[in-house]
């Protein structure tokens, strides 16, 4: 038993940062009430985790290969704990935006070094078991984010679904330190400070501006200033990338055109999966009456559908290359997503409950093939760096959807937490008909780009395909 325990500290701590994605939706309605939280305001308590592990991510990986695994994992464990704890304290929302923000900051930690962690720790056949034990408990986190949610919402507060962190990761860090041998690091790229900066600047910016739009004119310098600001940031980026000897992120990369096709496909599977979650959520407590835990039950068959697919998969989808499933599944987010917008004013919860199983089937069929299908279609040497792109990716993806999103929804609805209910439900309708558009193109991209022969990888998709037959799904 003594050999699994690193197993334990580490599935801990991803079934903490994944949950943290999902279980804040079901609780956005409480905090409004109580924290008086505005519609924009609770667009930056979800947006905010999302964005900081996006910007950071792949920085924290060359962290860690410098200082040590154990020690940046330790640290991201301490440092999530302890923002978990801020933001259950929070008197205000600013406080409790600025705890969000702090949490990823501890998630990248977490999420740059378990993958290195699981692979020194175990060898051969316990690998195998190990890797697939992370990977189910992933898909249990996703799956358990809104009824544990709800339930801790509903019968202790809001708070407390940021509270139950702090034992969990104090348990985490003290079964890391006793049974994962320390790692010293060593020498590794160096880390790209300006990149990391211009990235994280871009991403806030034009998040930042796309959630003000919800609130005034496309013309307001609040809206237009920050995505020009974004724009000019993303060129520094660019060249900063090119220049350095170290980069964050090898453009090189974007030249693979399975790669973009990936890569792409994670992106716009964020939006169309995930994105409107918040608002479904506002919807149904502010409008409908329901409770924290109806509300998570009601979302709970789509997580529960995207766990059970890939283990159906695994024993049944011997052969299916990830272009294929990745694109299938994008198919099955937009047809969910185009099933959810067909809301009025005098339609109930359940209504949601066939596009939440289609959007569930799809991402059971797209999440697991992805990041074995990206890091087969490169190098090997860039494989790593492959792998923390999609990822990065992912969360981008959904930080800027939530914004995108919003902003259609607010254009129709109005003000989300105040709007009558026939127009929340319309601005649902609209928001659901984008998010659906953008799995499309997600799916087109990815069967356009990644056909076999365009980037000389037919063997290592081959290869990746039966990797991803193990690899469960997990949310965004």
């Amino acid at each position: 038993m003594r050999k699994w325990w690193p197993l334990v500290a580490v599935s801990l701590g991803a079934f903490m940062l994944l949950i943290d994605v999902t279980i804040v939706n079901v609780a956005l309605p409480a905090m409004a009430k109580d924290l008086g939280t505005s519609f924009s305001g609770l667009q930056w308590v979800v947006d905010i985790y999302a964005l900081t592990l996006a910007a950071l991510l792949l920085g924290a990986g060359t962290v860690a290969d410098r200082l040590g695994h154990r020690r940046v994992c330790v640290a991201g464990l301490t440092i999530f704990a302890l923002a978990s704890l801020s933001c259950a304290l929070a008197p205000s929302t600013a406080v409790l935006i600025a705890g969000r923000a702090v949490q990823g900051v501890g998630a990248a930690a977490m999420f740059a070094t378990t993958i290195a962690l699981l692979s020194t720790t175990y060898r051969g056949r316990d690998r195998g078991v190990a890797f697939g034990v992370w990977g189910a408990v992933n898909g249990a986190a996703a799956a358990a984010g809104p009824i544990l949610g709800g339930l801790l919402t509903q019968h202790l507060g809001w708070q407390w679904i940021f509270a139950v962190n702090v034992p969990v990761a104090v348990v985490a860090v003290a079964i890391t330190w006793r049974s994962i041998a320390p790692d010293h690091g060593g020498r590794s790229r160096a880390l790209d400070l300006p990149g990391m900066a211009a990235f994280t600047l871009m991403a806030a910016a034009v998040t930042f501006g796309l959630i003000r739009s919800a609130e005034r004119s496309w013309g307001d310098w609040e809206v237009w200033g920050p995505l020009v600001l974004a724009a000019l940031s993303l060129a520094a980026f660019l060249v900063v990338e090119r220049r350095t000897a170290a980069p964050m992120l090898d453009l090189s990369l974007f030249r693979n055109r399975a790669f973009v096709g990936f890569v792409s496909g994670a992106a716009l599977l964020s939006i169309g999966a995930w994105a409107m979650f918040p608002y479904a959520s506002l919807w149904m407590q502010g409008r409908l009456g329901l409770g924290p835990v109806s509300t998570g039950l009601v979302i709970m068959p789509m997580s529960a559908v995207s766990f059970v697919v890939p283990l159906v998969m695994g024993r049944l989808g011997h052969g299916v290359r990830p272009r294929h499933s990745v694109t299938l599944g994008l198919l099955f987010i937009a047809a969910g997503s185009f099933l959810e917008a067909r809301l009025d004013a005098s339609a109930t919860a359940g209504v949601l409950i066939p596009g939440m199983l289609c959007i569930g089937l799809g991402a059971g069929l797209a999440l697991p093939p992805l990041s074995s299908a990206v890091m087969g279609a490169v190098p090997p040497e860039r494989a790593g760096m492959a792998g923390g792109a999609l990822n990065m990716a992912r969360q981008l993806g959904l930080a800027i959807g939530v914004a995108v999103l919003g902003t259609v929804f607010s254009s129709v609805a109005g003000d989300g937490v105040t709007g009558s209910r026939a127009s929340v439900a319309s601005g649902l309708d609209a928001g659901y008909a984008v998010a659906g558009g953008c799995a499309v193109v997600g799916a087109a991209l990815v069967f356009a780009l990644t056909r076999p022969g365009r980037h000389g990888g037919t063997a290592h998709e081959e290869a990746a395909a039966a990797a991803a037959r193990r690899e469960p799904a997990r949310s965004a």
